[in-house]
């Protein structure tokens, strides 16, 4: 009877404390970086609707939309793994402030290129490689520093928080750009962006951590990232959700870079309407991430996966051929809600199909199948929309998307029974 008890009182606990869907922010560390990382995301997404807009005004090209986007991606293919290591063996606080100040001045150098009336494509092209370079080698420090913040018991609930950031500064930051397009300028954006990361710098020398020794024996890098390719290789579901993300990646995040194309040529909507389109596909990924975080632990992850993969395809194919504002929307909107959706799941599924020894490498492949397959689908994009159109280019991938996602569903039976 007494553990009986003590079995209720510990269930009672764990609703008491699971029902709380803000508790992380308890932990003042936590407050402190989310926060800060709130605002440098706001001023991150107004800049992406000032640069695209740039970029189509100087080039008028959708290809040069295409190459700026790689430019931005590309280093990801190479630094993201190097930035794992880095986040194991240097300080994580220290490493995020250096790589903060880079991407601040990145944007601050493009507000005064674009003031004195010497901007180039080949400017904007280097300065993105140069964050994108800051944002690579950051990313997995990003990732690690969060259970330092707040520890095991509320790292879920944290991770869950801080998607939900990221996707509320998606919504926010393009509207807040279209009315400082319209009040400064281009390059109020810029100088906004670049202000916003002085945010996030001071509030990471706010957190205090406790000191971490790094001088445990490491084997060989390559040693270490054979054994995981070989782990993932010989486990299917953890290979096939993988596959998924690169393929959705590959196909589908290309609009991205290609939404000033439509919002000028297609819609006719400007740069206020651009801001606007990016703000809806924001809110989509915003409502997707609080979707989750209402669901928790949930079942049919399997279908999840592979329904939110197929619905972001079919709305892929309705924008690249909608020359109806309302109706683009709409497609934006489900495009934002369901791409988040379904990568959050594989998220969740690789977390618990994974040993604990090699959790961090199957991840950082996680981050490397939809992050590096960014720039290859920017660059075909670019050049596949130059010389056929963007609305071709877009519907071509949605198709492909939808084939690929159904031929999974119809013979990989494991996959869709994962819970």
């Amino acid at each position: 009877m007494a553990a009986q008890l003590e079995t209720g009182r510990e269930r009672e606990n764990l609703a008491r404390r699971g029902g709380s869907m803000l508790r992380a922010l308890s932990h003042r560390n936590f407050r402190l970086f989310w926060g800060g990382a709130f605002l440098s995301n706001v001023g991150t997404w107004m800049q992406a609707v000032a640069q695209g807009w740039l970029v189509l005004q100087l080039s008028n090209s959708p290809f040069w939309l295409g190459v700026d986007g790689f430019m931005a991606t590309a280093p990801g293919l190479v630094l993201t793994l190097a930035g794992g290591v880095f986040a194991d063996l240097v300080d994580r606080k220290r490493l995020l402030i250096i790589t903060q100040i880079g991407a601040g001045l990145s944007a601050l150098i493009l507000a005064v290129l674009i003031v004195t009336h010497v901007v180039q494509v080949w400017m904007i092209l280097a300065l993105s490689f140069l964050t994108g370079c800051c944002m690579s080698i950051a990313g997995p420090s990003y990732q690690a520093i969060t259970i330092d913040l707040v520890g095991r018991e509320d790292l879920a609930n944290a991770i869950a928080l801080n998607s939900t950031q990221f996707q509320l500064s998606r919504m926010i930051g393009p509207t807040l750009a279209g009315l400082a397009i319209k009040a400064f300028g281009l390059a109020g954006c810029f100088l906004v962006n670049g202000l916003s990361y002085i945010i996030i710098v001071i509030a990471l020398a706010m957190v205090r951590l406790e000191p971490v020794s790094h001088t445990a024996e490491r084997r060989p890098f390559m040693q270490d990232l054979m054994e995981g390719f070989r782990y993932v290789w010989g486990r299917q579901r953890v290979f096939m959700l993988l596959l998924i993300s690169a393929m959705t990646s590959l196909f589908g995040a290309p609009y991205f870079a290609l939404v000033p194309y439509f919002a000028r040529d297609i819609l006719h909507m400007g740069e206020s309407g651009l801001a606007l389109m990016m703000a809806v596909a924001g809110a989509g990924a915003f409502c997707g991430a609080v979707v989750l975080t209402f669901m928790g632990d949930f079942k049919y992850k399997g279908w999840s996966v592979l329904s939110g993969s197929f619905f972001f395809a079919l709305c892929l194919i309705g924008f690249s051929f909608s020359t109806q504002v309302h109706a683009s929307l709409m497609f934006l909107f489900g495009m934002g809600f369901s791409i988040v959706f379904s990568v959050a799941v594989i998220n969740m599924l690789l977390q618990k199909l994974v040993t604990d020894e090699m959790r961090g490498r199957v991840m950082s492949m996680f981050i490397l199948s939809f992050i590096g397959a960014m720039p290859i689908g920017n660059l075909i994009a670019g050049a596949s929309a130059a010389r056929f159109g963007a609305p071709r280019t877009l519907g071509a991938g949605g198709i492909v998307i939808a084939l690929f996602t159904l031929i999974v569903t119809v013979r990989n039976k494991r996959l869709r029974q994962l819970q």
